[in-house]
């Protein structure tokens, strides 16, 4: 499967693509402005070693890959699923976008939709596959590909998506929880904001979390 990553040039895109081209993925850097993506894309090549990313603007990351994962501010969250719509028919979409408050991470102000994954189901319709994952991984581990991220996913969303998405997050070393529908990432999402506020309070860079009592199977 081709990943693209929306607003792969931010805090978390790096890290994923990375990691998911030293797994072997073919990975697509997308930004809002082609140079953008292409600059990125070659200093993360230059730091593998190897070409093994690519990157260009967003709407021809979207058109080009089978799974695409958003990871741009909120701020830009409608405006950049609006702009790929037409590239997202038949795929699946992963948001991994969280309403944090712009006045203060620690808060969410949740959209209308319930969440930021629910409004983008709206948005796209029954033609894309949505779903809810990645929020609650810090950016700082991603980006260090030597270190190991002790934490679980938690992934909500389309039936039929979410054994591929969980497939490719688990790619990454991480393992993932299965938290069924999509109305589950109102409760996903903002997990973000706590742990930023226990990053903050704890003078940290990593916090996660980790669901117990649960079978391995």
């Amino acid at each position: 499967m081709k990943i693209a990553i929306l607003g792969g040039t931010g805090e978390q895109g790096p890290g994923l693509a990375l990691r998911w081209a030293l797994a072997g993925e073919e990975v697509i850097i997308g930004s809002r402005q082609q140079e953008k993506g292409e600059r990125v894309a070659t200093e993360l090549n230059q730091e593998l070693g190897k070409d093994l990313l690519r990157g260009t603007d967003n709407v021809t990351a979207a058109a080009a890959a089978d799974v695409v994962f958003i990871t741009v501010p909120y701020s830009a969250h409608v405006k950049t699923i609006e702009s790929v719509k037409d590239q997202l028919k038949g795929k699946i979409f992963v948001d991994v976008s969280v309403p944090l408050d712009p006045d203060n991470a620690r808060r969410v102000v949740m959209p209308e939709a319930g969440s930021a994954t629910e409004e983008a189901k709206q948005i796209l319709g029954d033609e894309v596959q949505v779903v809810c994952a990645l929020q609650n991984i810090s950016a700082h581990l991603l980006r260090d590909v030597n270190a190991q991220i002790d934490c679980d996913v938690l992934v909500c969303g389309d039936k039929d998506a979410r054994p591929r998405v969980i497939e490719l997050v688990e790619k990454l070393g991480i393992r993932t929880v299965d938290v069924g529908p999509l109305a589950a990432a109102s409760l996903i999402e903002p997990i973000t904001a706590l742990l930023i506020r226990l990053n903050i309070r704890n003078k940290v860079h990593s916090a996660g979390i980790r669901i117990t009592g649960l079978s391995e199977s």
